[in-house]
């Protein structure tokens, strides 16, 4: 059974002495009855008489004794066990500013300060005692005086106006709950809790360490300095564990770290809970973990992660462990401890100390019971035995009971019998000792308490010396309480608005309940010994954090920074694709799109590139898109451009071919002028598809479409006209028809192939002028290149110069198909009917080819068209007639060309 249900009965019992008035009106102190039995602890500490007495809980010993269980007789506190050095230096911090204050003649002069400081045992039960314990007078019962004279000595067991302590969140907060409506300030030296910043819930609370918000926040930075994104967390069940994981996560929140496991340690369940957590810690990918325990329970863990060979963990430590003396010295802590990072409390010297220290020993001080445990525990000895003090001055064993303890440091217990000490004589030196008590090299917590007493000196001393809170003369040299006199809530006020200089010129004011926040920042370094050297790497003063991070020594051993991470960051190129149900630090990465980059690490989303960009292989950049056209150096531009020189070349040969035999009948008889013609036509088709070919301009997109479409208006036009003349020539021959051949003479054959051929040069002329086909960037096309090609404009024009081509090849396919039986050894119809064909058919198929076709393939199909068709005019047309001329000149005379 746990032990905490006793704090009822010692703390609700002790009833402050209440002020009546008898019947002559002189005021007269009565004591109540008290209901506490606890027995020495009030001896358990110490005290000095003063005219003003301030009163502190600092825990001198940190575990409860063995519970009596039996029920036998009524529950009361018992004195704790296992002696702290440590706190022990706290309160001599707080003697020696006490004297220091005495000695000084502007601070509360003529006022001589006296302390009463008992055992808080690190337990609330006991923590709430001592403080109703000292705002009630302690122990000693008050003698019925007439308080007739305001300056009669007041008797020495009167209640203290001010509290310093206590050294747990937890246990401050029951002080500062019980003690509010009574209006005793309470200062503590060491809880932190961020709660207790409330001024409404906690009006008679201050504090000389600042509070574990700025503390969590300055982990959060930290961990986001280094890189750190997934992290665990351990943290003591109680207030100021639970409030600062709370801070730290609500810092985190949108920083892209993440809270990987959340742990909590319970002291009443220390061993399993232990476990618990080093279970997960040994299962979790974390390797950062933040912890927010007392230095024993955190001794614990360390000790359970080190027997199961768990090292590969960063530890981020809070001030209340990251520079406990008891865990650096420990060298079981050496490989899973190694590297520790942690906020500290601030480190400042107080001069003259470490000699008030040193100074001391029991011979001097016969009464101090808490010098001769120090004594026992430096020592190993008794001192004052040989003077009827007995052997050893640790508290009387209870009868055989179960104990309640945490791992690895075992309180004595009545089943365990009490070892006998030698006996000396006290008067032993502790110059030259190195120990927890004598060491000041680092006054952190101690400095605080220090802090704490000279705070509440300035307060008295505003309280002391001024007659009204309000008025000019506020400080001056009069008075307006006396030391006996002092109201709580009047000292309340003034603590509110102290503010002085420290003895190393620093400025000291409370926000509220607050001080400003400053810390160190200590690293875990090894020694040659196999133990830890704490360094000082960075300092944190409000806002600003400095770090000397090439001064720290990681768990690894080296200077490189640990990683942390869920999934690894990603790296440009790609982004980061969150995974269902996962924290926002677990997530995949995935490449960007084509036409979309990042070029930054851990990128959320890739950004597309502008228009005229795309993106390169890696994904990482834009760069210039590619300029796409049929050009003079592509595969398919040479393919054409060869295609297009050698059917002009073919056409020429056959032009000079036909020159040179212009006089044999064949020549003469297929109207040599038009044939001429015919193939001068052929031969600028082949040559304007040529213009198809290049970077499209302004001026070859007009010329290209422009010559094409007059250029076959005009082989069609003789073609047309050839075919009338065949038709003419037979009809002629019949009785009365020999006018129509007048009318188709060679004049008129001009005059018609310049006429057909003018109005496709009208529609070319209005089309360039109203709508001319222009360069155009065809941007939309997905991939890394920019087509440049040639826009109709107008798509009518278009039109009517593919349709006035299209009529005049289709009246010229019905002529021909007409006159294709005509009796004739050499009919040219049958091969102009052919040619049409061949011409029709391709440009019938170019117009669903080039409406599909993007970019330079609709040039490509466009020349296609043009070549093809050329082609089947030239084969069709002139490869009879020179097969004949060559090959059959017995064929090629007028004589066979006049018969039938």
């Amino acid at each position: 059974m746990s032990p905490w249900f006793t704090w009822l009965t010692p703390a609700i019992p002790l009833l402050l002495p209440w002020l009546v008035r008898d019947g002559s009106g002189m005021v007269q102190a009565t004591v109540c009855s008290r209901w506490d039995r606890s027995v020495g602890l009030d001896d358990r500490g110490l005290s000095q008489e003063g005219e003003v007495v301030i009163g502190g809980l600092i825990p001198f010993h940190n575990l409860p004794p063995a519970p009596d269980l039996s029920f036998s007789q009524p529950p009361d506190l018992q004195a704790c066990v296992n002696f702290q050095e440590e706190p022990l230096q706290w309160a001599h911090a707080l003697v020696f500013a006490v004297d220091e204050i005495n000695r000084n003649p502007f601070l509360l002069p003529g006022v001589r300060l006296g302390y009463r400081i008992l055992d808080s045992c690190n337990q609330h039960p006991w923590s709430l005692r001592g403080a109703l314990s000292l705002v009630s007078g302690g122990d000693i019962r008050c003698e019925t005086t007439e308080i007739s004279n305001l300056k009669s000595q007041p008797p020495s067991d009167c209640p203290v106006p001010l509290v310093i302590g206590d050294a747990s969140s937890t246990q401050t907060i029951i002080l500062a709950r019980t003690l509010g409506p009574l209006s005793v300030p309470v200062i503590s030296y060491q809880a932190s809790c961020g709660c207790l910043s409330d001024r409404q819930e906690f009006p008679n609370f201050f504090r000389t360490i600042p509070s574990d918000v700025y503390q969590a926040l300055t982990m959060a930075r930290l961990t986001w300095l280094l890189g750190w994104t997934w992290v665990g967390a351990i943290a003591v069940d109680n207030d100021y564990g639970r409030l600062a994981i709370q801070v730290f996560e609500e810092e985190i929140r949108g920083t892209g770290v993440c809270l990987a496991f959340f742990e909590t340690l319970n002291r009443a369940n220390l061993v399993r809970d232990v476990k618990r957590a080093a279970d997960t810690v040994q299962a979790s990918t974390a390797r950062v973990i933040l912890v927010f325990l007392w230095y024993t329970d955190m001794g614990a863990l360390l000790l359970e992660l080190g027997r199961r060979n768990v090292t590969d963990r960063q530890f981020l430590a809070s001030e209340a462990w990251s520079t406990s003396g008891q865990l650096l010295r420990n060298p079981a802590l050496f490989k899973v401890a190694q590297g520790v990072v942690g906020v500290a409390i601030r480190s400042a010297p107080i001069p003259g100390f470490e000699a008030h220290l040193r100074s001391l020993n029991p011979s001097r001080r016969p009464g101090d019971v808490l010098l001769k445990e120090l004594w026992e525990t430096v020592f190993g000895c008794s001192p004052g035995a040989a003077h009827g003090h007995g052997t050893s001055l640790l508290p009387s064993p209870l009868p055989p009971t179960p104990s309640v303890s945490l791992p690895h440091t075992p309180p004595p217990t009545s089943s365990s019998p009490r070892p006998l000490l030698a006996s000396c004589s006290g008067a032993e030196t502790l110059e030259g000792i190195q120990s927890p008590f004598t060491d000041t090299s680092q006054l952190r917590i101690t400095y605080n308490v220090y802090l704490a007493v000279y705070a509440a000196a300035h307060a008295l001393h505003s309280l002391l010396s001024c007659p009204q809170r309000h008025s000019p003369t506020w400080g001056s040299s009069f008075t307006c309480s006396l030391p006996y006199n002092i109201s709580p809530a009047e000292l309340l006020q003034h603590l509110n608005q102290v503010n002085f200089t420290t003895t190393l010129g620093e400025p000291f004011y409370f926000r509220g309940a607050d001080v400003p926040a400053v810390y160190d920042l200590v690293n875990w370094q090894a020694t040659p010994q196999g133990l830890f050297k704490l360094v000082t790497i960075g300092r944190v003063d409000g806002s600003n954090l400095l770090i000397n991070q090439s001064a720290i020594q990681w768990n690894t051993g080296s200077n490189t920074v640990p990683v942390s991470v869920c999934s690894d960051s990603c790296p440009p190129g790609t982004r980061v694709a969150r995974k269902k149900g996962e924290p926002v630090c677990c997530f995949d990465c995935i490449s960007c799109s084509e036409g979309e980059v990042s070029n930054t690490t851990g990128s959320l989303q890739c950004d597309r590139c502008p228009l005229e960009f795309w993106s390169n292989s890696h994904r990482t950049a834009c760069i210039p898109r590619q300029l796409e056209f049929l050009s003079f150096n592509d595969v398919m531009g040479v393919t054409l451009t060869t295609v297009a020189v050698c059917g002009a070349v073919a056409t020429v040969a056959v032009f000079v071919f036909f020159v040179y035999h212009r006089n044999t009948p064949l020549v003469r008889a297929n109207n040599s002028e038009l044939s001429f013609l015919l193939l001068l036509s052929l031969k600028l088709c082949f040559l304007c598809s040529l213009v198809f070919i290049g970077r499209p301009s302004v001026w070859a997109c007009r010329i290209r479409q422009a010559a094409f479409g007059v250029i076959f208006v005009l082989c069609l036009s003789c073609l047309l006209v050839k075919t009338i003349v065949v038709l003419a020539v037979f009809r002629s021959a019949r009785p009365g028809a020999g006018q129509l051949m007048r009318c188709f003479g060679p004049v008129q054959q001009r005059g018609s192939v310049f006429l057909f051929t003018s109005v496709q040069v009208i529609i070319c002329a209005v089309w360039l002028s109203v709508s001319p086909p222009l360069p155009y960037r065809d941007l939309g096309v997905k991939g890394s290149k920019v087509i440049l090609e040639c826009e109709v404009g107008s798509v009518v024009g278009f039109s009517l110069v593919l349709g006035y081509i299209g009529l005049l090849a289709s009246l010229c396919l019905l002529l021909a198909f007409l006159a294709r039986k005509l009796p004739d050894n050499f009919n040219e119809a049958k091969l102009i009917t052919f040619s049409m064909l061949i011409f029709c058919a391709v440009w019938i198929s170019f117009v669903p080819a080039y409406i599909s076709s993007p970019g330079k393939y609709a040039d490509a199909v466009e020349i296609f068209a043009i070549l093809a068709s050329s082609f089947g005019l030239l084969l069709c047309i002139f490869a009879p007639k020179c097969y004949i001329i060559l090959l059959r000149p017995e064929r090629n005379t007028k004589k066979h060309m006049m018969s039938k």
